[in-house]
């Protein structure tokens, strides 16, 4: 008999158990110490869970740990959650936490026998990990601040919660072929990425104050690295319409012989956009709309740092950055500490891993920047800071070959210490393998992790150099790789050189400085020259 392939694999531990039915197995597991069977480790992913690398330094360590995410609807967390959060992080997590780039928190170190209680707290607060991993429709994105900033196009929260009730843990979704990205926004600076979304809904005003959504299908990162193709616009009230039709199609039609090609842009492919349009007007009773293309704003100036009043009068919302996402335990308490202490209730996670408090009184919000500032939280990030990312990396995921979240601090610090004066935003990526968890081909300057041979012939974990790469609507573009295999020793000399020859070129901006540099512009002259 021929041996299984990794899809066909898939689909019959699918098929045999529904992901969502595998919780009183991990009860089992949990209360009688049993082993856990294989097949289950992947079924686990449907409640947040992934099984993850040995750390190297409890090689004598035989203890399964996993990866747990939890789901953070709008981002949103409370004082009372992040307290709970703090207490599980310290407890079961050996003090980690970290926020992801779909505004979910991330723990490490997880033992199955500690998952009840877990469980039991996150419930006790409102929590869940369901469907925040596997073959299901994940955490939809949207914008940290939908219903507080003054300048929003369009307040999306009901629509939002609208989603996330179809959506989640919904049973008739629990099988798609891969995993399903959805987003929605009515942003003015489009913070939510719908470029790289399975399915967008984006706000948009026309010259008659007619506000509509852009539907945008078939964007990703992965395998199906394509940007999402515009097909149309809706009204607000036709945006759940639209997002049942679109998972529906996927569900019923989806590729599922391949995994590496079974994502709704794959589908999208095959099919060719036309026919997926056909298909989709059998099962929506309006039209489309054909208007002009939207203008969006350039991913580097996609954020919401600072104080800013919102909404409510006397209130004011406060966007603050943190390193790669890394909060860890100690800064999910002092949080909580602050917030309560100047009479703050909400946070809200952005899609670049940081936050904003989202209700503090206005009198109150410049002594809350203050404090958070002091805990390396701060409202007025410095430009390197303020636009970077990091994936899990090889100390914890299983794909990963290289390390990001500590190389990724070195880094920004670094950079900060070298150029105290550079006061334009950078967008920079540490990426542990090869994919794109931390948007390596989207930013200015992308790290993707890479094994190959140094000078002495001996194999090394280190990076390939990605440069130039944007969301910006129609004008988004991918990052192009470099031939240029960077050690981990030598990340920050590489990074450096790059800063410095920018400055010391004609270029009025570092994209257009990458932009010359990448098509061989002779006006520029430059070496990837690495000073340690």
């Amino acid at each position: 008999m021929a041996k299984e392939t990794k899809g066909q694999r898939i689909a019959r531990i699918k098929d045999e158990k529904s992901g969502l039915d595998v919780l009183k197995n991990i009860y089992e597991y949990a209360i009688y110490s049993k082993e856990v069977d294989p097949e289950d480790i992947d079924r686990f992913k449907w409640y947040g869970l992934y099984l993850q690398n040995k750390d190297p330094l409890d090689m004598d360590d035989d203890t399964q740990y996993f990866m747990s995410r939890i789901k953070l609807v709008q981002g949103s967390l409370n004082i009372e959650q992040i307290r709970a959060l703090a207490g599980i992080s310290k407890d079961f997590a050996r003090g980690t936490a970290t926020f992801t780039t779909r505004s979910d928190l991330q723990f490490h170190y997880i033992r199955v026998r500690d998952l009840p209680e877990i469980f039991f707290r996150l419930d006790q607060v409102g929590l869940t990990t369901v469907y925040a991993a596997g073959d299901v429709p994940r955490n939809i994105a949207t914008c940290p601040v939908a219903g507080i900033d003054k300048n929003e196009i369009y307040d999306v929260t009901q629509l939002t919660l609208e989603l996330y009730n179809y959506i989640g843990g919904n049973r008739s979704l629990v099988n798609l072929p891969r995993k399903y990205k959805i987003g929605i926004s009515g942003c003015s600076k489009h913070c939510m990425g719908h470029e790289i979304q399975d399915l967008s809904f984006t706000a948009v005003e026309f010259q008659n104050k007619e506000i509509l959504f852009d539907v945008c299908v078939g964007g990703g990162l992965g395998s199906n690295k394509q940007f999402a193709i515009h097909i149309g616009y809706i009204k607000p009230e036709q945006v759940l319409d639209v997002a049942k039709s679109v998972t529906e199609i996927y569900r019923d039609f989806g590729l599922r012989e391949n995994r590496n090609k079974a994502r709704l842009g794959h589908l999208i492919d095959e099919w060719g956009i036309e026919k997926f349009k056909e298909k989709l007007d059998e099962y929506i009773d309006f039209k489309l709309l054909n208007k002009e293309i939207q203008e969006y704003t350039p991913y580097i100036k996609r954020e919401h740092y600072g104080i800013h009043h919102s909404k409510k009068s006397g209130e004011s919302y406060v966007g603050c950055a943190i390193n790669g996402g890394t909060i860890r335990s100690e800064g999910l308490s002092n949080l909580a500490n602050i917030m309560q202490k100047h009479g703050a209730s909400t946070i809200k996670v952005t899609p670049t891993q940081n936050f904003v408090v989202a209700d503090v009184a206005t009198k109150n919000a410049n002594d809350l920047a203050k404090d958070l500032n002091l805990l390396d939280m701060g409202a007025n990030p410095n430009p390197f800071k303020a636009r970077s990312i990091s994936c899990t990396g090889a100390k914890f995921c299983k794909y990963g070959i290289s390390e990001t979240k500590g190389v990724a601090i070195d880094l920004i610090n670094y950079l900060n210490e070298k150029f105290p004066d550079f006061n334009e935003r950078v967008s920079i990526s540490l990426n542990g393998c090869p994919n794109s968890c931390s948007l390596p081909y989207l930013v200015n300057i992308g790290l993707a992790g890479k094994k190959f041979k140094d000078e002495n012939g001996k194999t090394i974990a280190g990076f390939d150099l990605v440069l130039g790469g944007n969301l910006e609507g129609s004008k988004s573009k991918f990052g192009d790789k470099m031939k240029l295999k960077i050690k981990p020793d030598e990340v920050n000399g590489v990074i450096e050189n790059i800063i410095d020859n920018y400055l010391k070129s004609s270029k009025k901006s570092l994209n257009l400085f990458l932009n010359a540099l990448l098509i061989g512009d002779e006006s520029i002259t430059y070496s990837f020259k690495i000073s340690t």
